[in-house]
Formats: structure tokens, sequence, C-alpha cells
């Protein structure tokens, strides 16, 4: 594969994912077409201006989707269950990869979520699970699968940030738990590692973590950074039930079992220098 020829599609270019890695294979030098719903925002000027190739895509437009897979080499591919719903979202990974598949894709990258291969009982980590199999059983010459845990970026989310703003930190799971969180720009990193080490990779799967803390601990160093008090405060998993069935199983989960990626391992294999959250949480805008 010759990085300056051969064209890798982006899904979720102008998303979280999708963004950092679209970025990081940009800085690299590889040929990026960045698929997007909109094409004439602000995020996908800013990926032209990088160099990106920005065409218009829609997961649940498929002639526009295979538009987009024309002539690629590989593929990075991202849903959103937030958005599309844990359904939608699983009929949208399956039917991409098999588009990719038809139009001879040789590499395909799927992002999926951390432990989604054991069977958590988490509806959207299990629709992952079904769509990282269904990829397998298409036989694409090669593939690597990521599976990222809790975002850092999720607690500058409208679910976290007013209570911080409050002085803070919301959520529905015990202090003593310690919860795995990696920044979106590391995603970008290993992103680009599964690209440009494809023949070494195919075929592996990797979870994907920078940091391990409690939220106390993550309270503490947002109250250094943002020099303004933030206290954990522990949501009874009842409310956050009213609001989300499934976010409630998955905070039991993280209380229960937890993600268990191999910070260090994966970081020495893959030559990326995972982000800790104090120096994440440093550069933020709290």
């Amino acid at each position: 594969m010759q990085k300056d020829k051969a064209v890798i599609v982006v899904t979720g270019a102008t998303g979280q994912q999708g963004g950092a890695v679209a970025r990081e294979l940009l800085g690299a030098g590889y040929r990026v077409r960045a698929m997007t719903r909109k094409p004439e925002a602000a995020p996908a000027r800013a990926l032209a201006a990088l160099g990106a190739e920005v065409v218009p895509g829609d997961l649940d437009d498929p002639p526009s989707v295979q538009r987009a897979l024309e002539g690629a080499w590989g593929t990075f591919a991202v849903q959103n269950t937030w958005e599309a719903g844990v359904v939608k979202e699983e009929a949208q990974g399956k039917r991409f990869a098999e588009m990719a598949r038809a139009a001879g894709v040789h590499h395909f990258v799927y992002t999926s979520v951390g432990s989604a291969h054991r069977h958590t009982g988490i509806p959207h980590f299990d629709n992952k699970a079904r769509i990282e199999q269904r990829m397998r059983d298409l036989d694409f010459p090669s593939w690597v699968i990521l599976r990222p845990v809790f975002f850092m970026e999720n607690l500058l989310s409208p679910s976290f940030k007013p209570a911080l703003d409050q002085g803070q930190l919301t959520m529905g799971i015990k202090p003593a738990t310690k919860l795995q969180m990696i920044a979106v720009a590391d995603i970008g990193k290993y992103g680009k590692v599964a690209f440009e080490r494809h023949d070494k990779l195919a075929g592996r799967a990797f979870d994907l973590a920078g940091d391990e803390l409690t939220m106390p601990k993550t309270a503490e160093i947002i109250s250094r950074v943002a020099r303004r008090p933030v206290a954990f405060v522990q949501v009874p998993i009842a409310e956050v039930r009213k609001f989300s069935e499934d976010w409630a199983l998955m905070l039991e989960w993280f209380d229960a079992v937890g993600y268990n990626a191999d910070i260090a391992g994966t970081a020495r294999e893959l030559g990326v220098t995972p982000t800790k959250f104090a120096d994440w949480a440093a550069r933020a805008a709290w």
C-alpha cells in the first residue's frame, strides 16, 4: 500500500473519533476521503484545508456510501449509538461493512467499544460485538478492531458539564470504582497505527485506554486544573435508570466488572504514549 496513492475512507470524519483519525492520517501523508453528512460545515472545511477529500455520505443512505467507497483501499468505520440508537447503529455498522467488502476495500478498521467482546449485557456494547462478528464473517483481506473505553471528553458533554459548572462531578458509580478512560486524540493515534501496520496487525483487536481513576480522584484533578472546588457526587442508579436503562446497565457493570484494557502493554506494542487524565484535563476548557 502506497500511502500517497491508496485512499482511506473515514466515516464520521467531522465527529470525535473519525476526526481524530482523519487528522492523524493526513498529518502522516495519507490520502483521506472524509465522509460526512455536512460537507459544507466548518469541521469539514478544516479537514479539506488539511488535504482531505471531503465527500457527502450518510450511513442511512446506501447510494451515498457506495459513492464514497469507490476505489478505496481502506476505511475507518464508526457509528454513534446515542444518535442512531442501538438497533439502527447495528444496522448501519453491518451494512457499511458489507458495502465496503463489495466495493473491494482491502483493510477495514472498525472502532467498537472497550470490552464489547466480553458479553457484558450492555445493549450498546453487545450490538458492537455483533458488528465485529459480521465484519469478521465478511473475510476482508485485513482488518483491525479498536475498542476505546470511556472518553475523557465525555466530561465536557452536556451530560456532565452543567453539574461540573456547579462544582459537582456526578456519576452513578461507587466512589471506589476505578474507571478506565481515554483521550479521543489517542484514538486517532492508534487509528493511524492500525493503517500503518495493517499487515502486521491484521486480525487483531485492541482495547484502548489511557488512564484509570476513581471519580473522587478525577474530581480532585479537575479542581486543581480548573482552580475551583469540584466534588464527586454519586447519583442513585435508580435516577440514572429513569433517563436510560442502557446507561444504567453500563454504570452497574463498571461497578461490578469494569474495563480491562492493558494500557501499558498496548501502548508499548503500538508505540503510542497514552494521555494521562491530568494532562488532558490541564488542556480542557473547564
